[in-house]
């Protein structure tokens, strides 16, 4: 899809807790880079992270301002917020997380001419009315028709089907070159650094440190899959993270206790996934509740490797498209050891993605952008 160019310079004001990591701050991240290149303003404003260096290297600002915390100290952002709006004058402001929307909402109330607002529901958040601030929207982009159905489901009185978008999450095909493979220095290095990785096929489950992306369950499989004689690796890619060391305490006890301690890696967050994915034999995507998305899964299946992951919220969505073979059961545990055992045996060709491409999701974003501009301006 070629990319849109709005009809005229715009500040496009983004507001997201902050740029650690995650599927919400890589399309910060990518929506930013998007507005430069088409010559647009583009400015962040979170409590920052380490994605604000390469945020600010790609040609936009960053305003450190704690407005994602949940407590009532944020409060008090609010005015200054509102003083930050007044000296940007943007034309929007996209809300991409709660907290965020509802300081920004109010923070609008004093600024003159009011920007417009847009935002985006990236996860299946609980009802209420404290989550119906992001469908406060003059458009609302949702990450999937899951997630699409899901709010209104929810909120068949707070918004009409007319004002949701659904604009997928996209990966860059440059960075995830189909049939791409890691080069023999890169390999070395990796398995000097966790040489227990090394003589099996490798299982990687990328995800941040919290229970719910399904460690356990992973952990788990490995040892199912020792007692029917089939051997492998397991990293955990990206969930040894700060603040996270009581449950990483956790998952190396079960680790120890199903006698694996030579058979599984916990990593930390690292920036080589392309190189990890592509040299893996199957990736796992087992988060024990819905997702509203799965960009794993794309990316996985970009680089021709296949994945497995349980089949509902967004992630079902994306597997029953384009892999359905690596579907699972939510929480099956007998059927996540034999579909494990028949996709290492024989797995599935893999076309080249033809879809969920990222140059379609900031295409989608900028449009959404011009549309909401543009609609006012004529009226």
């Amino acid at each position: 899809m070629a990319t849109v160019s709005p009809s005229r310079t715009m500040t496009v004001v983004q507001l997201i807790p902050a740029l650690h990591s995650g599927g919400a701050e890589r399309s910060t991240l990518e929506i930013a880079r998007a507005l430069v290149r088409a010559g647009h303003r583009s400015v962040v404003v979170s409590a920052g992270g380490r994605m604000v260096a390469q945020l600010e290297a790609e040609g936009s600002q960053h305003i450190t301002l704690p407005i994602g915390r949940k407590s009532l100290a944020t409060l008090f952002t609010v005015g200054k917020l509102r003083r930050i709006l007044r000296d940007i004058q943007p034309d929007i402001v996209h809300a991409r997380s709660r907290v965020p929307a509802w300081i920004g909402w109010w923070a609008m109330r004093g600024v003159r001419p009011r920007p417009h607002f847009v935002t985006t529901v990236h996860g299946l958040n609980s009802p209420g009315r404290y989550s119906a601030i992001l469908l406060r929207g003059e458009r609302v982009i949702v990450v999937s028709q899951t997630l699409r159905d899901y709010v209104l489901r929810h909120y068949p009185d707070d918004i009409e089907a007319s004002r949701i978008a659904v604009v997928p999450r996209g990966i860059d095909t440059d960075a995830f070159p189909y049939g791409y493979r890691p080069d023999d220095t890169w390999q070395r290095a990796f398995f000097e650094q966790y040489p227990q990785l090394a003589g099996a096929p490798l299982l990687t489950l990328p995800g941040r440190g919290t229970r719910l992306k399904g460690h356990a369950d992973a952990i788990e499989l490995v040892s199912d899959l020792a007692q029917r004689a089939i051997d492998v690796r397991l990293l955990l890619l990206g969930a040894d993270e700060p603040g996270r060391e009581a449950y990483v305490a956790e998952l190396r006890s079960l680790i120890h206790n199903r006698g694996l301690d030579d058979k599984v890696v916990i990593s930390p967050p690292r920036s080589d996934v392309r190189d990890i994915y592509a040299m893996s034999d199957l990736i796992l995507q087992l988060s024990v509740r819905p997702e509203s998305f799965g960009r794993t899964v794309v990316e996985a299946l970009a680089l021709c490797r296949p994945v497995m992951g349980y089949a509902h919220g967004g992630v079902g969505e994306l597997l029953a498209e384009l892999y359905p073979a690596g579907r699972v059961p939510p929480g099956d545990r007998e059927k996540l050891v034999e579909r494990a055992a028949e996709l290492l045996r024989f797995a599935p060709s893999i076309p080249p993605p033809r879809s969920y491409r990222l140059a379609d999701m900031q295409s989608a974003t900028l449009a959404i952008y011009d549309e909401v501009v543009a609609g006012v301006a004529a009226a």
